[in-house]
């Protein structure tokens, strides 16, 4: 396929109609492909029509238990179809659906829900080898209303007051059909209809308020860029993160094409996916790909089926991406957040491997991006912060107004804190977190100019730079090296290899070899973790 560099604002995408509400999406596509697969997990399998019967019940019952407009409704959840459900029959009533990650603790668990004080929790009561009853208990004292609907069980002796699933839907089903429809009519798609909390990283998560109008936005500007038809995708990722939610639940709901559901990440179990739900989009964030191609079942997977194979989230390394190739010639990337919503550059030349490693692609023309410093834009080639500006952006955060004024510049423009510099043919090269950069001895030092230096490193998978205090110097790098292998790699090699790249500067004066990194659960490396490991 082709995708070179747009020069005026992408075409309509055939495939991905403009509709309101995503709620509709689900009935447009029982009615023109009512043969065509949403869901599937395992050997569980809804196709469209099914898909809208169950979002149409849930969303009766969310009624029928006093939700109303504005509400905040929580999952608990991997991800399974219980989530995207709950996801789509929240928003359909204008009702605001946030995620909890089951890997979270109590108190981690606490924040989200004391924070956003949904009037229902949405739960499993068992979740792989871990029970909730802890859990279930300290949520439901949280929460606004403290009603918890059990999605795996009929009853909970730690929650009296939680009821099961299937009472739950009972309860909606005497709701007339005008009672529902006049809902979704009174909807308001511009309104918050998705809290997601940010990582964490830099403090206390915050919650970015997202409309519906920006989630089909966006996803249909990706589907006129990677045209994947018909379009079959795994989600694995965290429910409570804007890849799972948007990225890939919204963004194959658009077009109508197919979710495969895994309640967690497996390598083995991904490349099995590929065969045998003849996967036609296959993608992850850098660090799970890179388990994925050291599995020893990569080599064999038919990867026939694939269009295209993608990853967000972070820099891949040269040496992954050669792998990848290949399996599949068409490789992408592209760069987002969860304060933009999806992605807003993109690759589109699948054939320079190197453009893949060094950029996250050319911004579109759908999306206004600039590169500013203190006095606004600065020049080709210059490092600034990646500003970004339009309709489809996050409404700010839940009920933290400094912070939302703290996100944009005086003009309207979206702070996202990421450095990045314009290469010669205008793509974006990121270069590290505004507040990862550190100064030594008066330099400015960008971490992933460094990181990538490393990764070329024969038997380096990845790379973590950040900087730690330094008598002399104020700060100096302290350079983390993932090997898998157990080959050594020595630090003075490591040294050298920098020597001969780098200004002295940038040169890192410590480095730590290890065969694994600590990882936040999106899948990124901890570098919080990796600090603290230094001190």
């Amino acid at each position: 396929m082709s995708r070179s560099r747009p020069h005026q604002p992408l075409p309509e995408p055939d495939r991905a109609p403009r509709l309101a509400r995503l709620v509709d999406y689900p009935s447009y596509w029982a009615a023109s492909a009512p043969d065509r697969e949403a869901v599937v997990f395992g050997a569980e399998r809804w196709r469209y029509p099914e898909l809208a019967d169950r979002v149409a019940a849930a969303a009766r019952a969310l009624l029928a238990a006093g939700v109303k407009p504005g509400d905040r409704v929580a999952t608990l959840s991997p991800p399974h179809p219980d989530f995207y459900l709950t996801f789509l029959a929240t928003t359909a009533i204008g009702a605001i659906w946030l995620g909890l990650n089951p890997r979270y603790q109590e108190r981690e668990l606490r924040h989200p829900v004391g924070d956003a004080e949904p009037v229902l929790i949405f739960a499993r009561t068992v979740i792989g080898s871990r029970r909730y009853d802890a859990e279930l208990t300290a949520l439901a004292s949280e929460a606004a209303a403290g009603t918890i609907v059990l999605l795996d069980a009929t009853a909970h002796p730690a929650v009296p007051e939680a009821i099961g699933w299937d009472r739950f839907l009972a309860r909606g089903r005497d709701l007339p059909e005008a009672a529902l429809r006049d809902a979704i009519a009174a909807a308001d798609p511009a309104a918050p209809c998705l809290i997601v909390y940010t990582s964490g990283t830099t403090g206390t998560p915050k919650g970015a308020l997202i409309n519906q109008t920006s989630l089909i936005q966006v996803a249909r500007v990706q589907h006129a860029i990677w045209p994947v038809e018909p379009l079959r995708i795994i989600n694995n990722l965290p429910i409570n993160h804007i890849g799972s939610v948007g990225d890939i639940s919204c963004d194959t709901l658009i077009p109508g094409g197919t979710i495969v559901f895994q309640e967690q990440f497996d390598p083995d179990e991904m490349l099995l996916a590929v065969e045998r739900e003849r996967l036609t989009m296959f993608g992850h964030v850098p660090t799970a790909l890179q388990l994925i191609v050291d599995s020893p079942r990569f080599v064999a997977t038919d990867f026939s089926s694939v269009q295209l194979v993608i990853w967000e989230g972070a820099a891949a390394p040269i040496e992954l991406i050669r792998r990848l190739w290949t399996k599949c010639p068409d490789l992408a990337n592209a760069y987002g957040m969860t304060e933009t919503v999806g992605s807003v550059t993109f690759t589109f030349d699948a054939d320079d491997l190197q453009t893949l490693a060094d950029s996250v692609g050319w911004p579109v023309p759908d999306y206004q991006i600039r590169i500013a410093g203190g006095d606004g834009a600065v020049a080709p080639g210059e490092p600034g912060e990646v500003q970004v500006r339009g309709s489809f952006v996050t409404l700010g955060y839940w009920r933290r107004p400094e912070a939302t004024r703290e996100l944009f510049t005086a003009d309207g423009w979206l702070r996202t804190g990421d450095l990045a510099v314009e290469r010669p043919n205008g793509s974006l090269k990121l270069i590290g977190r505004l507040k990862e950069m550190f100064k030594s001895g008066g330099y400015n030092v960008y971490p992933r100019e460094i990181e990538q230096v490393l990764e070329e490193f024969p038997g380096v998978a990845m790379a973590a730079v950040i900087g730690v205090p330094d008598p002399l110097y104020q700060e100096v790098g302290h350079a983390f090296v993932l090997v898998p292998s157990k080959a050594p790699i020595a630090a003075a090699d490591l040294e050298a290899h920098c020597r001969s790249r780098l200004a002295n500067y940038k040169i890192p004066k410590r480095f730590s070899v290890a065969a694994e990194f600590p990882m936040l659960p999106i899948g990124k490396i901890d570098k919080h973790a990796l600090r603290a490991a230094t001190r």
